[in-house]
Parts: C-alpha cells; structure tokens; sequence
C-alpha cells in the first residue's frame, strides 16, 4: 500500500514536469533521494519511464480532435492538413529515434549523474533567459504548423535528441530550439507536446521489452497508478502552460531551472564530500 502512495507522488512530479520546461529528470532524481519504491531497481527504472504514457494519452485527448486525420467533422482539405502535421512530428522524431536505439544503455550507464542534471538545468536555463530576451519586441516568423519547413522541424528535432542527456527536459530544449528559429511560443510548445506521443511511446516500449514484462500484482497496480495520476495532472499542467504563454514569456522556468540547478549541485556535492 505504501508502493501506491508513491506511485501517486511520482505521478504528480511525473504530470507537472513533463509538460512544463523544468525537467522531469531533474525532480525525480531529488525525490528519488526522499522517496523509492520497493519493487526492485529495474522495476523502478522502468516505471520512472512507462508512467510517461499517461502524459501522453493527455496530450492525445486534449488535442484529439486536431490529431485525428479520420474526424467526420473535418473537410477534405483539414484531414490533409492533419496528415501532414503527422508527417512533420514524425520526421522531427527522427534524430532522437535513431540517436535513442543506438545510445540508450550508455546513455543510461554514462549520463545519468547529478551533475550532469544540474549542468543540463542550468544550462538551458540560462538558454531559455538569453532566447527570450533576444527574441524581445521581434514578432515570431512561423505561428501555425503549416509554416514549419523541414530544415525548421529538423533543428527542432536535433533539439529534442539533445534532450537525452538527462536535466535537459525534452519540453525545455525543443521550445528553445523552436524559439531560436522564430517559431511563436505557443507553436513551440504544441509541437513539443505533439513531438512527445511518437518518442514516449518508443521510450516506453524499449524499457518495457527491457523489463521482459514480468509483472507481479503489485508491480502492475502501481505502474496503473502512476499512469492514471500522470495522466490527470498532465491534462491540468497542458492547459496552464498554453494559458500562460498567452500572456508571459518562459523566463521564469529559466531562473527556475537555474536555482533548481543549484540546489541539486549543492546538496549532492556536499552529500558525496560528506560520505
């Protein structure tokens, strides 16, 4: 029972950071300091992953309407503008596939340490800060999906695999790359939530088949829960951010991410000094 109340709290931390640009990897490997589950390292490495379905299935109920290319309700012309929305988020996905199935163990093995988190926090905080206040006054060059080119989705897409090396956020570094070509805020951040779906069901699916899908009662309770959790804060974390957009800048996920950052380098280097 205590398994599931955690499951909760990973799915909270898990629905909040993956959409908004702070890093999910950088608040899970704090509250993995407070809280773990008793189900086994692997186990746990792969719920850490797969609750990020449940981010995905909101993603895919909030836009629904405007990813499905069979609605009876769009025109000819509409469903052939979501194909090839599709198109583009599946190509954007290409750098981060390719680079994810050849590198994800030494990425796993080689990577994932807290100073490279608090590095990676900091870093693109300071991007986020010095993007915004480049692109202050300028009016954006690309406001709707049409207007993306491929070259464009391509960068976005490079963005996106360097968001593999943990504390990045895949949410953060593809928003800064989209803001760094002129792509408008709330393009940015729709195309990274569309740009999630393909990636995180991969993500999933690879640390699932990892796992050999060896599931005890207990484990599969706490893998629905996290995902159920995941799912419902997702949905209010999506509206916030499109919501905040409308009217703020991402500056103050940067200085977020930077004080995040700080504090991460400082509690784990004092804790590694100390032991």
């Amino acid at each position: 029972m205590l398994d599931i109340l955690k499951a909760i709290i990973f799915g909270i931390v898990e629905g909040i950071t993956e959409w908004l640009p702070i890093s999910s990897t950088g608040h899970l490997i704090i509250l993995e300091e407070l809280i773990r589950l008793d189900q086994g390292d692997a186990f746990f490495e792969m719920f850490q992953v797969v609750i990020q379905l449940g981010a995905i299935l909101a993603v895919v109920v909030l836009y629904f309407h405007r990813l499905n290319p069979f609605s009876p309700k769009k025109t000819q012309k509409q469903k052939m503008m979501t194909w090839q929305t599709w198109v583009k988020v599946l190509i954007g996905c290409i750098p981060a596939g390719v680079i994810g199935l050849l590198f994800d163990d030494w990425i796993d093995a080689t990577l994932y340490h807290w100073y490279v988190v608090a590095a990676m926090l900091i870093v693109y905080g300071v991007l986020f800060i010095v993007v915004e206040n480049y692109q202050k006054g300028k009016e954006p060059k690309v406001t709707k999906m049409s207007q993306l080119t491929i070259p464009m989705i391509l960068i976005i897409g490079v963005f996106q695999m360097l968001a593999m090396i943990p504390g990045t956020s895949r949410s953060g570094a593809t928003i800064v790359g989209a803001l760094m070509i002129g792509v408008s805020r709330s393009l940015a951040a729709e195309y990274t939530f569309f740009l999630a779906i393909p990636v995180m069901l991969g993500a999933s699916a690879v640390k699932l088949v990892k796992f050999g899908l060896n599931f005890t009662g207990m484990q599969v309770a706490v893998l629905l829960v996290g995902m159920i959790v995941s799912f419902a804060v997702s949905v209010i974390a999506i509206k916030f951010l499109m919501n905040y957009i409308k009217k703020n800048d991402f500056k103050v996920f940067g200085y977020y991410r930077i004080i995040l950052g700080v504090i991460v380098f400082l509690y784990f280097g004092i804790s590694a000094l100390l032991a």
